[in-house]
């Protein structure tokens, strides 16, 4: 059986479940993730299923285009299907990775319309470059080799709203509103709506933050091979707004 950048051949696949049923395909699958690096290196790889590179520009215009039949209400429901699963249980591609916010309304991979293996999703409250966020974010980049990561903020944000606040937190609420304080205190003196002007400092003060303490991503965005935007998420419409 050839693999094409870890993933199994939809060709492959189908020519299994044909002679066997599923539960062959799944030990075939199974065989493939087990088989050692000398086999991968011997067996002929072919441009089969190949998952095709996506530049930073590319990866950006997806999501968006993504987002835009989600909200008109025409949803393609993308790399979802059974042979999907199969073909991401072998290996990951993701072409895009996502800081947002843990907020239950916004669930990346349904606001831009996208499916298994599509996105590396990190989600936390704020969507803060935390260590971990950041740690996680380097995997997706390096490792895996997602080409973009979009910082995705959104309205109404309570995570950004206790930080303008600035009241004292119980438990560990307040570590990670201790992150985005510095994002309020960089607008509170400008016109305007003072909660709406700290949800976009924090989205873009987040975006400034990851290629600054990361030497992987800094390194990786000097190089061209990554690009890091900001979003803000509009909680009534469904619109992602690109946050400069």
């Amino acid at each position: 059986m050839t693999r094409i950048n870890g993933f199994v051949g939809r060709r492959n696949l189908l020519k299994l479940a044909g002679i066997g049923g599923a539960g062959i395909a799944a030990s075939a699958v199974a065989g493939v993730m087990l088989s050692s690096e000398a086999e991968a290196q011997t067996t002929p790889t072919t441009t089969e299923n190949k998952p095709k590179p996506v530049s930073p520009d590319e990866a950006l215009k997806k999501l968006l285009r993504g987002n835009e039949r989600f909200i008109a209400g025409k949803r393609a429901n993308p790399n979802q299907s059974k042979l999907r699963l199969l073909e991401t249980s072998v290996a990951q591609y993701p072409y895009a990775s996502i800081l947002g916010c843990a907020d239950s309304r916004v669930p990346a991979e349904i606001v831009f319309d996208q499916g298994l293996g599509d996105l590396f999703v990190v989600r936390v409250a704020g969507n803060v470059a935390s260590q971990t966020a950041i740690g996680s974010l380097e995997f997706s980049s390096a490792v895996l080799g997602s080409q973009l990561i979009i910082v995705l903020g959104h309205a109404k944000c309570g995570a950004v709203v206790a930080a303008v606040k600035g009241d004292p937190l119980p438990g560990r609420i307040g570590v990670f509103v201790e992150e985005i304080k510095p994002a309020v205190e960089s607008v509170r003196q400008k016109t305007g709506d003072l909660e709406k002007n700290s949800i976009i400092a924090n989205i873009q003060y987040q975006v400034r933050k990851l290629p600054e303490t990361s030497t992987i991503l800094g390194k990786l965005v000097n190089e061209g091979k990554l690009k890091i935007v900001g979003g803000i998420y509009d909680l009534a419409s469904g619109k992602v707004t690109l946050v400069t």
